[in-house]
Formats: C-alpha cells, structure tokens, sequence
C-alpha cells in the first residue's frame, strides 16, 4: 500500500460538494473501503484517512455514513457567529449587517427532516457499525454544521427562529465506540448538536456548541470520556450537557451560557467530576444530579443565576420556580466542595412571589459531603434591552448591591440522611435535620 489517503472534497470526480458535501463524502468512504480491504498487510492494512473542507460553504442533502475507524473530517476554521442575534434584528437593521451566516468550513444541513422522525434520520453526520471491534478513532475537526433554520413548533412562539426545533442533529454516534474526538467544531441552529450513545474514551475540547436545542448529549452509557473547554448553551428546552448511566467522566474549564433547560444533567451516572467550570443559567436547575448519582465531585465551579436580559427570550423559562435549587442532588457520596454561587435576582422575578430561594437542594442519599461553599444573593438592578450582546454585557458587569435578598442555600429533604454539612451557609440559611445529618454553619458577621 503506498498511496496517502487525504481527501479534499473540492477536488474529487464524484458529485458537487457546494450543491451535496454529503454525496460527495460517501463517495469518498467507499473509496477508502475499497482501497483498504486487507486487514492485515505487513501489520497495518486499514489505516484510514482525511477529508479535507476548505473554507466555502458546502449544502448537505445526502446523510454522511461513517462506518469505518481512524476517519479524520477537518475544515480550516469553526466559522461560529451568533444566528439567534441575526434572527432577532429588526429587519430594517439587517441591511447595515456585515454578515448574514455562520462561515469558515461551513455545512449547510439541507436536509428534509419532520419533527415526528427518529432522531437519527435528521443527523448530518451518523456513526454506526456493528461487530467487532468498536468503530475507533473518528474525528471532526474545525468545521462548522449549520442547522439554518428552526421551524414552527405549534407553540405561538411569534418568532419561528427561536423555537430551538427543526429534527436537524449535527453529529449522532449509534454505535459504541472507542477514542473519538470532536474538537475545535462550530455547531449552530440545530435541535440537536451532537448525541453519542455507548461512549468509551471519548474527548470532547474546544468546541463551540450554541443556539442549538440540545449541546451534548451523551446516552446509553459510557466511561473513562472528558468534555472540556467547549464554549456551549442550550436554548430553553434542551440540555447543555447531558449524560446517562456514564462513570469516570471529567467536565472541565467549559464556560456554559445561559438559556438552556439545564446546564448539566446527570442521570444515574457515577464516579464522575464536574470541576472548574463557569456556569450561567436563567432558570433553577443548572446542575441535577439525578437518579441515584453518586460518588461524583462538584468543585471549584462558578455558578450564576441571574434574570434575562433580553426581551426577545424574556417570555420563556424552563417551568422550575426558584424552590426547586440550582444544584440538586439525589444520590450518595457526592462531594460538594468550593463552589461559588451568586443568586443576582430582583425580587420581583423571585417564583414563587416571596420565596426564598434555594441554593443547594439535597432530595434524597445519605453521606453526601457539602463544605466550604460561598453564596452571594443580592439584587441587582439591570435593565432589560433589544440587544442580546449589549443587555447581557451589562447585566453581567453590574455589581451595584440594592439590598441582600434571603436565600436557603442548603436544603436538605426529609430523604436524605447521614449528610454531611460544612462552612455553606448560616444557622439561618441551612434547613436540615441535625439529628440524622451533620451540620457546622457558616459564622455570622454582626454589623455594629
């Protein structure tokens, strides 16, 4: 075998890949089938290949099928700008816009897709083989894929564009796998941006994950995966990221926007750590450990919780009152340790009216462990504006304190006992049985 395989989609005999980028691909994986067909040829033999996207603008009507490992598809640049802002400029404005579209290596889904569909029919990009050994070592690298557009939901939402729905995925992996890496990616306007199931080894770094539906999903199960460094937010119905039945997972140095269902969503997973991340969230509910999730850490993270500045979004949330926690837990053994929380409200976008809200919420397990952790609960008056850069720029550099607003921020249910809790609020601010949980408060500073 002496020829090197590296693709580029602009310079290939089959199809158009400014009209179908996915006809072309496929045409491209069968090549690389038919070419390395020898599974062992002087120990090598199925070495894989590149694809190449230059930067253009390249429209998907066909669904790319990756069934072969050690696959690299990479462009020259993750072409991400804001389509939500775009969608949500008064039209008399849009003339004066420098541009109208993501770009970079751009892909352009065009597929025909109905809401109702299975998920996968919708995909990009679909991942799957059976057999052993698992599919290994697929990469998308540095490119971007455009959803375009979100479609009318049946809900009245006056402007179609900010449903966050239109049965598009950018990247949906059906098969376990091994070491895949999805780095430096732009994913936009897509219901759903990438959904893995059976996940082992698998990076997710330096992404940039925005206005889709969904960010990250990673279903099944899984292990031993990071997700770190990705700039990602979810729109109001979906996960940021998510994952289920995993253990050893590291979530890292992300900077998670605002705007989505959840932040981070645990669903039975295990021996996992969410560490040093900044997490903003308009609603309750930013991180949920659920489902009998345990022996995680949570630790070194920023979380901010503050009211929507921008009036296009102001008539949305995710149906969670302020009651129900920024971070819950149900599960045992979890560690709790040195996060920050500021809880910026005005009281009159408290729910419900009057309510203290609550920070910290152990539902249900026992020897969880919560220390050290700081809370700052202040209102903050900003003003609301057209601008979602501009109002939320200046929502989140305002630091005037009107006043202290009460908060809990440890509420420990009737379910969970055997609870240990440290250094996290004051005799006032932590509800819990002492008699079936320990508890040091926090010391309080008298004003003279």
């Amino acid at each position: 075998m002496t020829e090197a395989y590296y693709y580029d989609v602009t310079n290939w005999p089959v199809g158009n890949p400014f009209e179908d980028v996915g006809q072309v691909i496929n045409s491209m994986i069968e090549d690389i089938k038919k070419k390395q067909n020898n599974r062992d040829l002087d120990e090598g033999g199925k070495p894989g290949a590149v694809i190449y996207l230059p930067p253009a603008d390249y429209h998907l009507k066909t669904q790319v099928l990756i069934d072969i490992s050690f696959l690299k598809i990479m462009g020259s640049g993750h072409g991400f700008t804001s389509s939500s802002i775009r969608f949500n400029v008064p039209e008399e404005d849009v003339p004066n816009l420098h541009e109208l579209w993501p770009g970079g290596s751009r892909i352009l889904v065009d597929l025909e897709t109905a809401l109702d569909a299975p998920e996968i029919e919708g995909a990009a990009f679909v991942v799957k083989r059976e057999g052993d050994p698992r599919i290994s070592s697929v990469e998308f690298n540095n490119f971007c894929i455009d959803g375009l557009h979100f479609v009318d939901d049946g809900t009245g939402e006056p402007n179609v564009e900010n449903t966050y729905v239109n049965g598009k995925t950018g990247i949906y992996v059906a098969s376990a796998q091994d070491s895949f890496l999805i780095s430096d990616m732009g994913l936009v306007y897509l219901e759903h941006g990438v959904t893995i199931y059976n996940a082992d080894a698998l990076t997710i770094h330096n992404n940039f994950i925005a206005e889709c539906g969904n960010c990250l999903e990673l279903r099944g199960w899984g292990q031993a995966s990071k997700v770190t460094n990705n700039l990602m937010g979810a729109g109001f119905k979906g996960y940021s990221i998510y994952a289920e039945h995993f253990a050893q997972l590291l979530i890292s140095s992300n900077n998670i926007f605002p705007r989505g269902a959840s932040t981070i969503e645990f669903n039975s997973v295990t021996r996992s750590s969410i560490v040093g991340n900044i997490l903003h969230a308009f609603y309750a509910g930013m991180v949920m450990l659920k489902a009998n999730s345990s022996e995680n850490l949570v630790s070194g993270n920023h979380f901010l919780h503050d009211h929507e500045p921008w009036k296009p979004m102001q008539m949305h949330d995710n149906g969670l009152d302020d009651l129900f926690g920024l971070l819950t837990i149900e599960g045992h053994n979890n560690s709790v340790i040195a996060n920050h929380f500021s809880e910026i409200l005005d009281r009159e976008f408290i729910k419900p009216v009057g309510a203290k809200p609550v920070i910290i919420r152990l539902i249900s397990g026992d020897h969880n462990y919560i220390a050290t952790n700081n809370t700052v609960a202040t209102e903050a008056h900003t003003e609301s504006g057209d601008s979602a850069f501009a109002a939320q720029v200046d929502s989140l550099l305002t630091t005037e304190v009107s006043a202290p607003i009460d908060v809990t921020t440890v509420l420990v249910e009737a379910n969970a006992v055997q609870n240990t809790i440290l250094d996290s609020g004051t005799d006032e601010q932590v509800i819990l049985d002492q008699k079936v949980n320990a508890f040091r408060a926090t010391p309080s500073i008298s004003i003279r």
